[in-house]
């Protein structure tokens, strides 16, 4: 059995709908209303960008779904949660000013802001689920007290999942802080100190003190590393990778049943948007926004989340790669494009997991309006 994922076009084509005219059209078509019961808390999913990146999804789009939920009966509020790493996002006072300098306060979205984990990341509660590498995880007590959501998600690449959809949105932007770390558990980098330029850059941004300066290059104390990656973006060499062979696998397997928590108790109460815009080659939780690796495909709705990434993951690689970008390799229609970027990557990984606990369906059909 097939799926059903519902695509318009980033072209303006005959008809001249403009993004607005699209979302409406596609929330309706994916019966997106239907998930959504009388007076729903409805928590609206979304990630709000590091501040400096700027390829976020715009507040005036999540302002029409905000219009579309509201008019299905449902009580919505846009909500993330707190990052793992250091940065603009870190508790919910700093997470919030960020959302609001990007655009998503209640005078343009329609709908206030809630930080789903609280205001250190404390407010999660146990879910129980049927896991391979989990039997319980660790969710946001606002996404579980959410009577219906709809997911937003940026399509995009990412360094360490492979690439960003409804999955990696569900797993890591539902859980705190403590939930995230369960996902990274493996992922310890390791530094070539013959390329280490000795700057300090990755042990000034480590929120655990894991790295320290010494007088060889930089050392890592790896009880204290949480994995999330935070000096590799930093490194200005290169010398800091993690170990993929052993580490990316496990990794997306523990995200995508993160995700199965994330839903659990809500079958049939989420829909799924996925904005296939400025494709960049990293996630928006990087401090700057990169150009685009392919062009501009459309939107995506569904009220599958694997279906739905398996289908982002096709039309993204269905496209000739952008010269100039960061693309090393697979340009070419039907290679892999995330794979170009991250070559040690799988973004497949997730997808067919997601599919082996229960989570969704890779089988789909890519029905177009």
């Amino acid at each position: 059995m097939r799926s059903s994922v519902y695509f318009t076009g980033a072209a303006v084509g005959s008809d001249r709908k403009n993004t607005l005219d699209k979302i409406n059209a596609l929330f309706e078509a994916a019966g997106l209303g239907a998930c959504i019961r009388e007076g729903d808390l409805t928590a609206v999913k979304l990630h709000f960008g590091e501040w400096g990146n700027d390829t976020y999804i715009s507040p005036v789009w999540v302002r029409e779904v905000v219009e579309r939920i509201r008019a299905a009966g449902g009580n919505p509020f846009l909500t993330d949660t707190a990052t793992l790493y250091s940065g603009a996002r870190h508790n919910a006072v700093d997470h919030l000013r960020t959302a609001i300098r990007h655009g998503f306060g209640f005078e343009v979205t329609g709908a206030p802001i809630l930080i789903a984990d609280g205001l250190t990341s404390g407010n999660w509660r146990k879910v129980g689920i049927a896991g391979e590498r989990f039997d319980q995880v660790k969710i946001a007590g606002d996404i579980l007290d959410a009577g219906s959501m709809i997911v937003l998600s940026h399509v995009k690449g990412h360094g360490m999942a492979g690439f960003g959809g409804a999955i990696k949105n569900l797993a890591m932007g539902c859980a705190p802080a403590a939930g995230k770390k369960e996902q990274h558990q493996g992922l310890l980098p390791v530094i070539d100190q013959k390329v280490c330029a000795g700057c300090g850059g990755c042990a000034g941004v480590c929120p655990t003190g894991a790295l320290e300066e010494t007088a060889g290059g930089v050392g890592l104390k790896a009880s204290r590393c949480i994995g999330c990656g935070e000096c590799m973006t930093v490194c200005p060499t290169g010398a800091i990778d993690f170990n993929w062979a052993e580490g990316v696998a496990p990794f997306m397997e523990m995200m995508a049943e993160y995700a199965l928590g994330a839903v659990a108790g809500k079958e049939g109460r989420v829909g799924y948007l996925n904005f296939l815009v400025n494709i960049t080659p990293d996630c928006d939780c990087c401090p700057w926004s990169d150009g685009r690796i392919v062009p501009d495909i459309g939107i995506l709705a569904s009220t599958d989340p694997v279906a739905i990434d398996a289908a982002s993951f096709d039309l993204v690689n269905a496209q000739q790669g952008i010269a100039g970008s960061r693309l090393l390799c697979n340009h070419a229609p039907g290679e892999d494009k995330f794979r170009g970027v991250a070559p040690y990557t799988d973004g497949t990984i997730q997808i067919r997991h997601g599919e082996r606990i229960g989570l969704g369906r890779t089988a789909y059909e890519l029905i177009e309006i």
